[in-house]
């Protein structure tokens, strides 16, 4: 009999060496750029390019007319509304974003992996993130057939609002500029969630 197209196949994948070779992306990524598109709950799209240099970095900047940019200076996460001029300051830990900027990654020790199977452009793995802010997380990630390339992910908040990013152009290597990560801690209320961020930190 013919073989089946990649991707096609109607056996299960085995979890425990898809989530070997999905640690091994993660791990051996030190930076990370490329396009996405974000598609809302609602069905809303925006586009947008994406800057990753771990650890803990990481730069969203959407496209016009959205006024927002998302920055990860390693320690805290910003959500900048350029438009307005706010900016709110959220722990890194508690985004469900960690897979993407944690040095070295365990998916099933640093998540909860709820099943591995067969998507019909590859592999998805259906992770819980139960440290998230306000609850847990549920993290859908999608691969190639080889577990070589991410093609997009979906992310459930504790409020079941799910948000999607599919991922194009991407380029791992990439020597990529420090300063796009500032985020600017000079307003009072800056500096007193910098100061709980960095208590949360001490053991």
């Amino acid at each position: 009999p013919a073989p089946a197209p990649a991707g096609a196949s109607d056996e299960p994948p085995d979890a425990a060496t898809v989530l070997s070779q999905a640690n091994a992306y993660f791990n051996g990524m030190g930076t990370l750029t490329g396009s996405f598109i974000q598609i809302a709950a609602d069905g809303r799209r925006i586009g947008g390019k994406l800057t990753i240099a771990k650890p803990g970095r990481l730069r969203f900047d959407y496209d016009p007319p959205s006024p927002l940019e998302v920055v990860a200076d390693g320690t805290s996460v910003a959500v900048r509304d350029r438009k307005l001029a706010t900016q709110d300051l959220y722990f890194i830990a508690q985004t469900p974003l960690k897979f993407l900027v944690r040095e070295k990654i365990d998916l099933a020790r640093d998540l909860t992996v709820t099943d591995v199977s067969n998507d019909p452009g590859g592999v998805r793995i259906s992770l819980e993130d139960r440290a998230t802010l306000g609850g847990t997380s549920k993290i859908q990630l999608f691969f190639d057939p080889d577990v070589k390339v991410l093609s997009q992910w979906r992310i459930t908040d504790p409020q079941g609002y799910l948000t999607t990013v599919q991922l194009s152009n991407l380029q791992r290597g990439k020597a990529v500029d420090g300063n796009q990560f500032f985020i600017n801690y000079g307003r009072p209320e800056d500096k007193a969630m910098q100061e709980r961020i960095k208590q949360s930190q001490t053991p």
